[in-house]
């Protein structure tokens, strides 16, 4: 591991035997607390996340989705918490839409996030799952201060939610958005968190908490039932994994969009790398070849799990993954459509403890404060994950009841051999997989330490096949890219657009290294 600094950077990296990285500083605060108590990493991971509904309410929430991936210290283990849609749910009920709506109650599915946390205490914790809460609910009851990232998009959210009653209510009480360092409580949110610690989860799918979802839902003409909270659980996954670079990149099977990560890693294994100079034209033209061939192919057959995975997994078969590498025109831009195998968005944070456990774990609303719907009197800010549904006859991600809808937030993980490297992720909407490419090849390529490997600047594959960068390619670069025949869109400056990432790696001696993007308010912690 190289400790320079090839980019401008305004953190160093942190090493500790014991590590949190999020992107709110209060949060990671809140999951090292757990680790001073005695708690391990996924306690450590529990508090932080359940904070981070309170301190980024602008990303995510108590109705949010999550997904994890723990190392126990011998196994790797996949939790997919994602809920599926209202089994009443169907096209013909959205009448003449072209697209499920992202706002209001029908862009919403049943919320996983609460699950997540408690089957992962269930599971792997050792502190009680009500003292994992006490911070959150300190800080949703007695105030905190609002970090400049997330002021600036409570600020863009008062427009789009300005019809939402409930939401005006819980969270722009005065007519306007909070400004950063005001202090800001929210008293429903930390009521809410109580009883979902009391009951260990059960007040929020089966009790009160629910009766009230599915009472404001079926008030406002919604389709979520208590039926529909009721029946939902997380379920455990194996992850899926691709070599490259002497290590393997984990992500979760689908319904999230980890396979296009995976995919694309796999695509660029198949050339020599290691000729190749950092951001040099060469390596970012296979990059962005890489990444637009696994998103016209992840988008294609992502879908509810429970429909199958055989067709998702072909794209990481490895006669798939040559044949795509051989799909890429060196010298020139391509357009891609899905391809078939011949015969022949979000909050992320990591933690780590002294014993050797490591969790990765995501969880989001999805777009801002999600569905705009927030249940009176408790604080729930519900996602809008139904957005992700396709209204295409005939594709396995179309609208549907009880479906779990494609995923857009996706946890990471890096191993060599049997062992452990690093936990890390890029939240972003669909940037994720774009970011999890992008820092990978910078840790195992280039031998960058994590915060050097955050601190570069990024591109993104945009819907239109633009590819948007940040400062600080060469200009050069950039020209040799446009003479390829790629449409580069300059941004004027590193952005949340481009992700936020955090990473913590497994170094010598027990040691932990966290690092913490720049683009983002958080930091890593350790002790």
């Amino acid at each position: 591991m190289k400790w320079t600094f090839p980019y401008s950077s305004r953190r160093m990296p942190v090493l500790a035997r014991r590590m949190v990285a999020t992107g709110q500083p209060l949060a990671a605060q809140a999951g090292l607390e757990m680790l001073r108590a005695g708690g391990n990493a996924v306690d450590a991971a529990i508090a932080t996340a359940a904070a981070l509904t309170v301190v980024e309410p602008t990303a995510n929430g108590l109705g949010s989705d999550a997904f994890a991936i723990v190392w126990d210290g011998t196994t790797l283990h996949g939790l997919n918490a994602s809920g599926r849609s209202p089994a009443s749910a169907t096209v013909d009920r959205l009448g003449d839409a072209t697209k499920v709506p992202s706002l209001g109650w029908q862009a919403v599915t049943v919320p996983g996030a609460i699950s997540a946390w408690v089957e992962l205490s269930k599971r792997f914790g050792s502190l009680p799952f009500e003292r994992l809460l006490e911070p959150a609910i300190e800080y949703a009851a007695r105030g905190y201060p609002v970090s400049p990232q997330c002021a600036s998009g409570w600020d863009r959210a008062v427009e789009r939610y300005r019809d939402f009653e409930a939401w005006r209510k819980t969270f722009a009480r005065s007519g306007a958005a909070p400004r950063a360092g005001e202090i800001v409580s929210l008293p429903d949110h930390a009521a809410t968190l109580k009883a979902i610690a009391e009951s260990r989860g059960a007040s929020f799918y089966r009790g009160a908490l629910a009766k009230a979802i599915a009472a404001a839902s079926n008030e406002a003409g919604g389709w979520i039932s208590l039926d529909d909270l009721g029946t939902h659980e997380p379920i455990w996954v194996e992850p899926w994994r691709v070599e490259h670079s002497g290590a393997q990149l984990c992500e979760l099977p689908p319904n999230g969009q980890g396979v296009a990560a995976l995919e694309a890693l796999g695509i660029l294994s198949r050339f020599d790398l290691s000729t190749l100079d950092r951001d040099c034209p060469d390596l970012l033209h296979l990059e962005i070849e890489s990444m637009k061939a696994a998103f016209a192919d992840a988008r294609a057959r992502i879908a509810d799990p429970a429909l199958g995975l055989d067709r998702a997994k072909e794209l990481i078969d490895p006669r798939f993954l040559d044949q795509r590498a051989g799909e890429i025109d060196s010298s020139r831009a391509r357009e891609w459509g899905p391809g078939e195998l011949k015969p022949g968005g979000t909050v992320y944070l990591c933690a780590a403890d002294d014993s050797g456990m490591m969790v990765s774990y995501i969880q989001s609303n999805y777009e801002g404060f999600g569905s705009g719907v927030v249940v009176p009197g408790t604080g729930i800010s519900l996602q809008n994950r139904g957005a992700c549904f396709s209204m295409e006859a005939g594709h396995p991600n179309r609208y549907g009841p009880s479906k779990r809808p494609y995923q857009t937030i996706i946890p990471g993980f890096l191993m060599r051999g049997d062992e452990p490297l690093a936990a890390f992720g890029v939240m972003g909407g669909f940037m994720q997989p774009q970011g999890h490419l992008q820092v990978a090849v910078r840790l195992l390529d280039q031998d960058l330490n994590p915060q050097a490997a955050l601190d570069g600047p990024r591109f993104q594959v945009m819907d239109d096949g633009s590819v948007a960068v940040e400062p600080g390619f060469t200009a050069e670069t950039l020209q040799e890219l446009e003479r390829r025949g790629h449409r580069i869109d300059r941004r004027s400056e590193k952005s949340v657009v481009f992700g936020g990432g955090q990473i913590v790696w497994r170094g010598e001696g027990g040691t932990w290294i966290g690092a913490s993007d720049s683009r983002r308010d958080g930091q890593a912690v350790g002790s």
